[in-house]
């Protein structure tokens, strides 16, 4: 395995493709079937679109983080710095068939450090769909736990996908970054 190597997107056409692309394919659609983080079964239509993407990387409290083996993108997240020294962390995405051999390990941990560092962040939280109890389990063997809280599914908004069953809602996982 080539070793990461990590950097902020930029608004450049060729980012914000790649970026939509990869999170496509790790999350909706045959693609990401190749890899364990596969939201088909939950839910059809698009998981990101070029708007959102352009919008997550104009906003000054967020940022894109990418992951890159020599000049491909194998992975993302969104950090967006909270209120309270706390870092939201989303749209996290590993390139399937890339999936299982430390890449996601290693952006959550350079994800953490940046937040940490860059930002003082004491604290980074993330919302999962309840149902993936796969990745829930993931994020806690990283050291997120459940904090009890839950978040609406947005039914209607086809900008977060078409769900496919009536009982999605989000859970919140945290961790202490100090």
């Amino acid at each position: 395995m080539v070793p990461l190597t990590f950097r902020f997107a930029t608004g450049s056409d060729d980012d914000v493709a790649a970026i939509v692309g990869l999170v496509e394919s790790a999350y909706r659609g045959p693609a990401s079937r190749d890899g364990w983080t596969t939201e088909a079964d939950l839910l059809d239509g698009q998981r990101t679109d070029v708007e959102a993407v352009r919008q997550i990387i104009a906003t000054p409290a967020s940022a894109l983080l990418l992951a890159e083996e020599g000049s491909a993108l194998v992975g993302c997240c969104h950090l967006e710095r909270q209120a309270g020294g706390e870092a939201y962390f989303g749209m996290f995405s590993v390139r399937p068939a890339q999936q299982g051999q430390g890449r996601g390990r290693a952006i959550v941990a350079e994800a953490e450090r940046m937040a940490r560092q860059d930002w003082g962040a004491t604290r980074m939280s993330m919302a999962v769909i309840r149902q993936r109890l796969d990745l829930i389990a993931w994020y806690e063997r990283l050291g997120f736990a459940l904090t009890g809280e839950s978040r609406p599914f947005p039914y209607g908004d086809e900008r977060f996908g078409i769900p496919t069953r009536p009982d999605l809602e989000f859970v919140v996982l945290a961790k202490s970054l100090g």
